[in-house]
């Protein structure tokens, strides 16, 4: 048996319903926040592994998230899942204008421009700083940043080139240990907020997404400490009995190897 989307419907009222499941109906939309950040992060998980079942199963329960808001938003009379769907319909309409109507777009970057554009078009964005301000603050710091900088882009307040991002990037770095020295911790947040601004400017220039690279950096961290540690343990001593100078000596010899 195959199920269709009008079966998870029909299955969430049945879970909302009088005689369906005491946690499902006392869910709420902000109860169930977590719950849609936490399913969009796995899909992406499943996605990185390419396990295309997996992915596939994830995606079902970001589908789920979606069903599930638009059934308390009908209990409350806000809105349906058609509502949703035909949102979402006239959205991809409208913002491909040259696909749906007379505008034109050669490549992915013209059309990614008409798509701000009609964008901007239909939020009543007049200015660029509104266009900067329309970018969600709930958004990971790191794509915020990105987001704000490409907006930023559009009014031509941009580098020519990655050289003025990556001396941007020392300046601040300079800066930041300018900071150190006083013991500001308010200035040193300020300027290490700084120098992450630029590093994500430097990433935009080298077409690097910021929070796959981070990610990336921070499980290649995580891989090489499990084999500085295997290593250790291997010649029969524990990694919180060494020194740093020593535990420096082993990541050098596991960096140079996983090379």
């Amino acid at each position: 048996m195959s199920y269709t989307i009008d079966d998870l419907r029909n299955i969430m009222v049945r879970l909302r319903g009088e005689n369906g499941c005491p946690w499902d109906r006392v869910q709420t939309h902000e109860s169930l926040k977590r719950n849609m950040i936490e399913e969009c992060y796995e899909a992406i998980e499943a996605l990185d592994k390419h396990d295309d079942k997996m992915f596939a199963n994830e995606l079902g329960d970001c589908l789920l998230q979606i069903v599930f808001h638009a059934r308390i938003a009908e209990e409350r009379g806000a809105f349906s899942f058609d509502d949703v769907v035909n949102e979402i319909c006239t959205k991809l309409i409208t913002r491909h204008t040259h696909v749906f109507g007379d505008a034109e777009a050669k490549d992915a970057e013209s059309a990614l421009g008409e798509w701000e554009k009609q964008k901007k078009a239909e939020k009543g964005l007049k200015s660029f700083s509104d266009a900067l301000k329309d970018v969600p603050n709930n958004f990971p710091a790191l794509i915020r940043a990105e987001k704000v900088q490409k907006k930023a882009k559009n009014a031509g307040f941009d580098w020519d080139g990655i050289e003025g991002a990556e001396n941007k990037l020392t300046e601040e770095l300079a800066e930041l240990n300018e900071a150190l020295s006083t013991g500001n911790q308010n200035k040193i947040d300020e300027e290490y907020g700084d120098l992450l601004f630029a590093a994500v400017n430097v990433g935009r220039f080298a077409k690097s997404d910021p929070e796959l690279s981070l990610t990336s950096a921070t499980n290649k961290f995580i891989r090489r400490f499990e084999k500085m540690e295997q290593l250790a343990e291997k010649r029969g001593k524990k990694l919180d009995t060494l020194s740093l100078e020593e535990m420096d000596m082993l990541w050098k010899e596991i960096k140079t190897a996983d090379k």
